[in-house]
């Protein structure tokens, strides 16, 4: 199922690739996984004929769609399709505790499909959620209670940045700047279930499928695991007197893809 799977994206991505390049026009992906987005970058030769970019609503997005064709190619501009939706309880003091599980559930509930859907954000209760830009009415019709809780949805650009997402800078010892070893840290693994994880096609670098357990982190490289979250490698910050490596990373959290 997965090879089909695979396939089918890759398809979609010629032909989009294809549509963009022959008839002078922007064309767009929905949204995509990570495991989606990998597939794509490994189609990166062939489709090298058209440019791309890769975006969510946000650079801190994960859930991300492509774009063909640039501005320098075809003499215009054209925006993503992408609206954030802010959705809060009508009574905050009366509602429930809600999880990001609880957002996505309602808004599957709907019939909406994945495809449409990028992150879904969440502060203080309030879902600050991405979607395609010919979803958002309806979604802000239709979404009106998740779990037992009145809510109302409204457009916004107004969505919380990065200093209000959950984020930690954790500063961790390693012996070298493997992936495994500082993904194994991060997480509080062992190096074998570390490994395990590139093994099963868990691991991104920078939104690519990262299958090389031993590649060397540099500052600034974001390591996506399924399962577990995103951090960002700040790099060395010194040595300790016994030779092992004191360094820093940054991890996000409450984002789901």
């Amino acid at each position: 199922m997965y090879m089909e799977t695979d396939e089918l994206l890759k398809k979609r991505f010629r032909e989009l690739a294809r549509k963009c390049y022959q008839n002078n026009q922007y064309t767009f992906t929905g949204f995509l996984s990570l495991a989606d987005l990998a597939c794509f970058y490994e189609m990166e030769k062939e489709l090298s004929y058209v440019s791309y970019k890769v975006w969510g609503g946000s650079e801190f997005c994960e859930r991300a769609m492509v774009r063909f064709g640039k501005v320098e190619e075809l003499g215009y501009e054209e925006e993503f399709p992408i609206a954030c939706i802010k959705v809060k309880p009508l009574a905050a003091k009366f509602a429930d505790a809600l999880t990001h599980r609880d957002f996505l559930g309602a808004l599957m509930n709907l019939g909406i499909e994945r495809n449409t859907l990028g992150d879904i954000w969440l502060k203080e209760n309030i879902g600050y959620i991405f979607c395609l830009e010919g979803m958002a009415d309806f979604m802000i019709e239709n979404l009106t209670k998740i779990k037992h809780t009145s809510v109302k949805g409204n457009r916004t650009k107004e969505m919380p940045g990065l200093p209000e997402l959950d984020r930690q800078e954790v500063r961790i010892q390693i012996s070298s700047e493997r992936a495994d070893g500082v993904l194994a840290k991060v997480y509080k693994l062992s190096r074998s279930e570390a490994v395990e994880l590139f093994r099963q096609k868990k691991v991104f670098a920078g939104g690519r499928l990262c299958e090389n357990n031993s590649q060397l982190l540099k500052k600034g490289d974001i390591i996506s695991a399924r399962g577990y979250g995103k951090f960002e490698y700040l790099g060395q910050q010194n040595i300790s007197k016994k030779g092992k490596i004191n360094a820093s990373v940054m991890c996000y959290g409450k984002v789901i893809s």
